[in-house]
């Protein structure tokens, strides 16, 4: 049986064709069983997330047209669409695949965690509607464990490379209980939005949404139950706030010199940690020259992704090494698996072939038949029966000028030692 990976991702296809191929839950419990079946595939699993979606397969006919003219014929898209967008991976090649993108090394943004808990999801769906079986499972977990070692042992996703993330990391390292302070978002676009889970993941509680339409901002607060505010509330609101981060369309400065200059002496020079991310600029650069003031651009920001992008492109080399190690030991093992099997096989044939000839040796003997002659009958018999389909195939060997089997004939029987 052999393995195989048929996918597409973000870099092989623009979203709107990866979103014509994603499957949701609900489609995935159809899917799977109805891919299995047509496919004639032993197991399958589809990972599908906005970035990717791959089905991971065991067959005995490792065959990517099969896959993806159901693909096309399920999400009713022309098979030419699909054809010079598609990747496949077969073997050791699928193997290391699966763990690259389990551990985020093949996503959009190096080491991101989010895509492990996808790759877990996947294969506990696949659990869920029959068409995992032992192949798969093996491959599940010892990718589980592979992608934990990545994170331990490299770092991988400690240094965070988005504006938003990046920003509330510099906040937790001016503020040794951040969960404590006070925080004011002023826009409501994406960056703000991500801002705002950050922060409650940091365990942030008192966070107010600033935006020029209230219910922009109301959208945003709701999920964290964040207090909602217009932008004319904002300068009022410096004066409790420990940390500012702002990202508006605003064609003009939202906060001024004064207004930040006022708020610390209300807050007693108690720091307030701003970051200004918005082009043009939220924040006037002069409250940069404030004491007790620490703000950054999103030149600032930048600088430190770019610095924390090198040091995860280091981690990602040092887990590429992990991972080539992992496959190699996978392949290793898989293939003594199947030597396994196959032992098995041949010893359970000609076990079959022993006591067939046996039964028979013994039906003549109850029957009195000279023991000599029953027991040199069972001996020719039995070497007839074991070496009739070798001696085909070595005949067909030589016709064909396969040097390679014959010598391979020899060395298994220990021919060479003769």
């Amino acid at each position: 049986m052999d393995l195989l990976l048929v996918g597409l991702n973000h870099q092989t296809a623009p979203v709107s064709l990866r979103e014509r191929v994603a499957f949701t839950p609900d489609q995935l419990a159809e899917a799977l069983p109805a891919l299995k079946n047509d496919g004639g595939f032993r197991e399958l699993a589809i990972l599908s997330t906005c970035n990717r979606t791959e089905a991971i397969i065991v067959t005995n006919e490792p065959d990517p047209r099969l896959v993806i003219n159901w693909l096309a014929d399920y999400h009713d898209i022309a098979p030419s669409e699909l054809e010079d967008r598609i990747y496949t991976h077969e073997g050791p090649g699928a193997v290391q695949h699966t763990m690259r993108v389990a551990c985020g090394l093949d996503s959009m943004v190096i080491g991101e965690p989010q895509i492990f808990g996808q790759f877990k999801d996947c294969f506990t769906i696949a659990r869920m509607h029959d068409t995992l079986g032992p192949q798969l499972n093996k491959l599940s977990q010892t990718t589980n464990r592979v992608a934990k070692q990545v994170r331990t042992q490299t770092g991988i996703g400690e240094n965070p490379v988005s504006i938003a993330s990046t920003s509330v990391t510099l906040a937790k390292q001016l503020f040794t209980d951040v969960a404590s302070c006070n925080a004011l978002l002023i826009g409501a676009g994406e960056t703000i939005e991500l801002a705002a889970q950050h922060l409650a993941n940091a365990g942030v509680r008192n966070l107010v949404i600033a935006n020029r339409t209230l219910a922009n901002a109301e959208a945003v607060a709701e999920p964290y139950n964040a207090q909602a505010v217009d932008l004319s509330a904002v300068p009022h609101m410096l004066e409790h706030t420990d940390i500012v981060i702002s990202s508006t369309g605003s064609s003009l400065p939202i906060l001024g010199k004064g207004a930040v200059e006022r708020a610390l002496k209300s807050r007693r020079h108690k720091p307030i940690f701003m970051v200004d991310i918005a082009v043009p600029r939220d924040i006037e650069p002069e409250v940069a020259e404030l004491q007790d003031v620490y703000l950054y651009s999103i030149d600032n920001l930048q600088e430190i992704i770019t610095e924390n992008l090198n040091l995860r492109q280091n981690a990602a080399d040092k887990a590429a090494e992990i991972i080539e190690t992992a496959v190699q030991e996978y392949t290793e093992n898989d293939n003594s698996l199947d030597a396994v099997d196959t032992i098995r096989r041949f010893r359970a044939h000609h076990d079959e072939l022993k006591q067939s000839e046996l039964d028979k040796a013994l039906a003549r003997l109850s029957k009195g038949e000279d023991p000599e002659a029953v027991v040199s009958s069972l001996a020719n018999q039995l070497t007839n029966k074991i070496v009739h389909v070798p001696t085909i195939e070595i005949k067909k060997a030589s016709t064909l000028g396969r040097a390679d089997l014959l010598l391979l004939v020899e060395q298994l029987y220990g021919l060479d030692e003769d």
